[in-house]
């Protein structure tokens, strides 16, 4: 097995490096000959496809069949492993995920020269680029990160096993769509550097990558999403974002690709931005390599990163080379990127997408700061110094909040310029909302169940998340006036009720209104982010009979039970969640020791409404005491994050369908226009 995936791996390099090489030979050949080359390399890199494809399947299958001659299979698989962990040990490692990476490369690739007759020319020069990303993984995969590495003297009996933080249902599709993400900006940015070095006409390549780059947008954002969730059910601190590393690593490219989706569409509309745009896609991708390159460096610490090795010079180099390639094509052709237009207003559409983008950036720079300030310090001063979750809120929070505003009023705005009249019309309405809300929940008494009652007016978290919610009332308010009022224009003209109104002005506009509601989920998402701000802890040692309370809800202790597995052994707490006198739920958090890995791991009990989440964790027993530990948070707020995550997919699809045919009416025969001479 070992052997047949090495020479796949080899094959896939050949393949690759002849697609490369071919490709870009053909780019600068003779037309006749060219074409060949052409043909010759778009063929090359279907099969180098093939070649991962199957090098993928022959590790998956080694880890089926408990083959422990690999030294990947040995560390991260084990023969009682269940079967869907299998499959995650694919990209459970350093040298298996960056053959998942491969194999995503190479599967966009597929498509990408599968659809080449859409503009061949400008499909030539983005294969070449994607060839050449091929080549530096497969190198990798060849020489510094090897899958299939062999192990040496006696053979193991059995695996080390799988991380026990890495066994948890999401394991399975977090990374995938997280890797979907990452290795997706690889097309949209191989289309602006071919754009780019041929001088390509038009922004008939934006059109062409827009469904590109919405789709590698949307895996990224679930994979950030699912990532959060899985720490929130698998880590047990209670959290579901710490401001890790790691995190920060899939975030950056993120408010990147987000920034280069709202300013391109000014480059559509107007021809605003081209050299901005160029270096937005070409810093997303770069991130995202940056990212790759943190987790696999060892330049950080983090729970999430691979271990450490010397492929961090590989990635480093390959930045460079990246950096490189596009400061020679835009200082050779940026005449080719001159503004078609200036912004006229500050009151103006244009004027929001950019506002926008600058905090995004900002935002951007905040995190890439803190999360390279400690490698930066240890290199000026000789030893680390640390930044927390303090310094990353004190910016980004700020920021969030600004962003929110122009949310919410950037769909008021008009191209080119806006009548304050006219936005002051549209604005006041939704700002009163927000401010109702704001008012209403200052003074609802924590006896009816708000949050706002357990915190001093002098807290500044509290403060925030009350602007949080206010202006994400705003931002909803806006949204739902733009498909109210465009529906009432329709059910006046077609007489039909205002909600298959809205659905058909949705339909005839599908990106402008998949955006909205886009917008509408991140406003969910912001409200449940607010809602940290008044979480709760609460711990103590507790046996049988004991009580824990926090907040509305009383613990009471009433066993402990332990289990075996072949996996790992388990031993749950049995808690009864009481609520003003009246039991609600029972909860089972569960301590588990993992036989294969020797190491421990601690799964939360959840009991989640809409308002709040009870999670309680089994800390296992004080090593002086003897007595087992319960520790409880009451989390407000959460659900509202997977909620507005799950609108935001939605908006994504509903702007990737096509926008339905203009509806043609048959004007009735008493209302045809009568010839002039015939009127009397």
């Amino acid at each position: 097995m070992a052997s047949l995936g090495s020479f796949l791996l080899l094959l896939a390099l050949a393949l690759a490096g002849y697609s490369f090489l071919a490709g870009f030979a053909a780019l600068a050949g003779k037309r006749v000959s060219a074409e060949r080359l052409t043909e010759s390399a778009r063929r090359a890199g279907i099969a180098s496809f093939a070649a991962v494809f199957l090098a993928a399947v022959v590790l998956v299958t080694a880890a089926f069949g408990n083959d422990f001659s690999i030294a990947y299979i040995f560390h991260h698989s084990n023969r009682d492993l269940p079967i869907p962990y299998k499959f995650a040990v694919l990209w459970s490692g350093q040298e298996g995920s960056l053959l998942f990476w491969s194999l995503l490369l190479a599967s966009y690739g597929l498509v990408l020269r599968l659809r080449h007759k859409t503009d061949e020319r400008l499909f030539a020069h983005a294969s070449v680029v994607i060839a050449a990303v091929q080549v530096f993984f497969l190198l990798l995969l060849n020489f510094a990160a090897r899958p299939f590495a062999v192990m040496h003297g006696n053979l193991p009996a059995d695996g080390s096993g799988l991380n026990p933080l890495l066994q948890y249902p999401e394991m399975v599709i977090h990374p995938p769509m997280l890797y979907l993400g990452y290795v997706g900006f690889t097309v949209p940015f191989a289309f602006a550097l071919a754009a780019l070095a041929m001088k390509y006409p038009g922004e008939k390549w934006i059109h062409i990558t827009r469904r590109w780059t919405m789709v590698t947008w949307i895996f990224l954002t679930c994979g950030i999403f699912l990532g959060m969730h899985w720490a929130y059910n698998v880590l047990g601190w209670g959290g579901y974002w710490g401001w890790d590393p790691v995190e920060n690593a899939s975030v950056m490219p993120w408010f990147t690709g987000t920034a280069f989706l709202h300013s391109v569409m000014m480059q559509e509309k107007r021809g605003m931005l081209k050299s901005w745009n160029m270096w937005l896609i070409f810093s997303t991708f770069m991130l995202a390599i940056f990212g790759t390159f943190l987790t696999r460096s060892g330049v950080v610490n983090s729970v999430h990163a691979f271990a450490q090795s010397s492929i961090g010079d590989w990635f480093v180099a390959f930045l460079a080379i990246i950096l490189a390639t596009c400061l020679y094509f835009y200082v050779k052709n940026r005449s080719h990127l001159q503004s078609e237009h200036k912004l006229e207003s500050l009151v103006s559409r244009e004027s929001s997408f950019l506002f926008n983008n600058l905090l995004l950036l900002l935002a951007c720079f905040t995190v890439l700061w803190g999360t390279l300030f400690p490698v930066l310090s240890e290199w000026v001063q000789g030893h680390k110094v640390t930044v927390g979750p303090p310094f990353f809120n004190k910016v980004t929070i700020p920021v969030a909040l600004l962003l929110l505003l122009l949310t919410g009023v950037g769909p008021l705005l008009a191209w080119r310029r806006t009548s304050l009249d006219s936005l002051r019309r549209n604005f006041l309405k939704p700002a009163l909302g927000g401010l109702a809300v704001g008012v209403f929940l200052v003074a609802t008494p924590a006896s009816w169940g708000s949050p706002f009652g357990l915190r001093p007016w002098n807290d500044v978290s509290y403060l925030y998340s009350l602007m949080a919610i206010m202006l994400s009332v705003l931002v909803g308010l806006t949204v739902i006036s733009e498909f109210v009022r465009g529906g009432r224009v329709i059910s006046g003209h077609s007489g039909q009720g205002l909600f298959p109104s809205m659905l058909q002005l949705a339909h005839r506009n599908t990106r402008r209104y998949g955006g909205y509601l886009v917008h509408f989920g991140v406003m969910i998402v912001i409200i449940g982010f607010a809602g940290s701000a008044f979480n709760l802890d609460a711990e103590k040692e507790m046996t049988f009979g004991d009580k824990l309370q926090i907040g509305p809800y009383t613990l009471v202790n009433r066993s402990y039970t332990q289990e075996e597995n072949p996996n790992f052994s388990s031993e749950k707490a049995i808690l009864e969640v009481f609520r003003s006198g009246n039991l609600i739920q029972t909860l089972y958090p569960d301590s588990r020791f993992f036989t294969s890995t020797q190491q421990q791991q601690h799964v939360p009990a959840v009991r989640s409404t809409v308002q709040e989440d009870l999670y309680v964790v089994y800390e296992g027993q004080n090593p002086d005491t003897g007595r087992p530990i319960i520790k409880a948070h009451l989390n407000f707020l959460v659900s509202w994050i997977w909620i507005g995550w799950l609108v935001m997919v939605f908006g994504t699809v509903a702007a990737l369908v096509p926008n339905a045919a203009p509806v043609r009416a048959t004007v009735p025969a008493r209302f045809q226009a009568v010839p002039v001479g015939a009127r009397d």
